[in-house]
């Protein structure tokens, strides 16, 4: 189990290092970054900065699945030195390349990386069906 539960740890950091790579981005747009209304400024940076905020939001949504699809598997008994010890790391793999070219603008290897990531929860969950 201590595979998925480290790649849930970096499934849940991840949304904060997209936030974290907008910073960057914010302090070149804006000049600094805007403590005080954060969620404002991110709707209003453009291009690479626009893409670092998206990429944040996209984070937090796929975490959801992902910890969903984990949180069923473990409920089911699904085998954690299985095939469910390979669906986890692929996708964190996945989910760190789909933010990597979210903010490089590099939309069919996004893409493409979006697809591997859900491809990897709904094999947990299938895992989990199996399983129960």
């Amino acid at each position: 189990m201590t595979v998925q539960i480290v790649c849930l740890m970096i499934a849940a950091v991840l949304p904060y290092a997209m936030a974290g790579a907008s910073v960057p981005f914010r302090n070149r747009q804006f000049g600094k970054v805007d403590i005080e209304h954060p969620r404002v400024q991110g709707e209003k940076l453009v291009d690479a900065g626009a893409r670092a905020w998206g990429a944040q939001s996209n984070a937090w949504e796929a975490l959801i699945v992902f910890g969903l699809a984990n949180l069923t598997a473990m409920v089911a008994g699904a085998d954690p030195s299985g095939m469910w010890s390979i669906a986890a790391p692929l996708w964190v793999v996945a989910r760190i390349g789909h933010g990597v070219f979210y903010i490089r603008g590099q939309a069919r290897l996004r893409v493409a990386c979006f697809v591997v990531g859900i491809v990897m929860s709904l094999w947990i969950f299938s895992l989990a069906l199996v399983a129960a």
